[in-house]
């Protein structure tokens, strides 16, 4: 089983993990004010195009990020199922992105640099933060009024790679390179309209360029691992699981799930096909052994999801169970056998 996300929780209960996540929310505000983020006329500025100190700081975290957490996933040290990738809401997203970057413009910050800027007894910080705590409370009281655009053009655990139909390393490639020509785009726009000189070329900055590339390039070369190849890493834990019997659910349990309006439940049938036609339980999809890892992308595209695996067969089952749990980031339960139907 890969290494990491850590489980904090068991390594240092509750409140060593309340710790660590305070540590890494000390350092992340850290190295925003440093940055020069608590300061709203240099965050504004980056809209006149005179300082792109924003785009090049967060463009950076986020290609690091990117190389470091598929590298991690292609070395089996991370189990990429594990990350929480906000799902996708289109055109909502797209109207709360216009509103965000209204505001950051008129106001000078967005949500988090307020709150560094805060920390820092600036005033205006403090203003910017006491009004989006008012705006969140005033969408909380109203959201229900526009719900149904707000919960449109759902597209789920949606990713480049899934949009795009390219392989993981191809797009981190692209992103590398484009974040690269937007960070040298940037210096000519802060000369341009800022009067600022042009940057020296040091060491460090071609040490960083390459060092990303090359990340990038090996995220390409070793790639990323199959069902199959996260089923091998998973086995020593799961076959006992399975072997014990420890996934299988209640037909009672499952008739409280279905009813739970809280809950994204997926009924898979994993009998032959003529068996599945001639009875099978209300909202059950039919998946045949043959196409289950090629379904597993897209099941993967659906938030908040709990799968339970009816069949006949133990072994047929038990098959379509190891690949669920190798591709899934929620665990998978067979029903119980009671719960057949002949």
């Amino acid at each position: 089983m890969s290494p990491f996300p850590l489980p904090l929780d068991a390594m240092f209960g509750h409140a060593g993990a309340y710790f660590v996540y305070m540590l890494i929310g000390f350092a992340f505000g850290y190295v925003l004010e440093i940055s020069g983020f608590a300061i709203s006329t240099k965050l504004a500025a980056q809209f006149y195009f005179k300082d792109m100190t924003v785009l090049k700081v967060m463009f950076t975290a986020i290609i690091v990020a990117m190389v470091l957490i598929f590298l991690a996933t292609g070395l089996g040290l991370l189990d990429y199922n594990l990350i929480w990738v906000n799902p996708t809401y289109l055109w909502p997203g797209i109207v709360g992105g216009l509103i965000m970057g209204v505001g950051f413009i008129v106001g000078g910050f967005c949500p988090g640099t307020s709150l560094v800027s805060a920390a820092t007894f600036k005033i205006d910080g403090i203003f910017f933060a006491v009004g989006g705590l008012f705006g969140i409370f005033l969408f909380g009281e109203t959201v229900q009024s526009f719900e149904a655009f707000w919960n449109s053009s759902y597209f789920g655990r949606l990713t480049l790679m899934d949009w795009l139909g390219l392989p993981t390393g191809v797009v981190v490639i692209g992103v590398v390179l484009m974040a690269l020509f937007m960070f040298w785009g940037g210096e000519q726009l802060e000369r341009i309209f800022g009067g600022q000189p042009q940057p020296q070329r040091s060491w460090g900055r071609r040490a960083g360029v390459a060092t990303l590339l090359a990340g990038a390039l090996l995220v390409a070369l070793i790639g990323q691992p199959t069902t199959q190849d996260k089923w091998v890493r998973l086995a020593p834990e799961k076959e006992a699981l399975l072997s014990a019997r420890d996934v299988q659910i209640h037909p009672g349990e499952l008739l409280a799930s279905l009813a739970d309006d809280q809950l994204n439940v997926i009924l898979l049938d994993v009998r032959d096909e003529a068996d599945y036609n001639l009875f099978h339980l209300r909202r059950a999809r039919h998946l045949s052994l043959d196409k289950v890892t090629a379904t597993i992308p897209d099941l993967q595209l659906e938030a908040g999801r709990q799968h339970r695996l009816c069949g006949d067969e133990q072994r047929r089952a038990r098959r379509h169970r190891s690949l669920e749990t190798a591709g899934s980031r929620k665990r998978a339960q067979r029903l119980h056998p009671g719960g057949r139907h002949q």
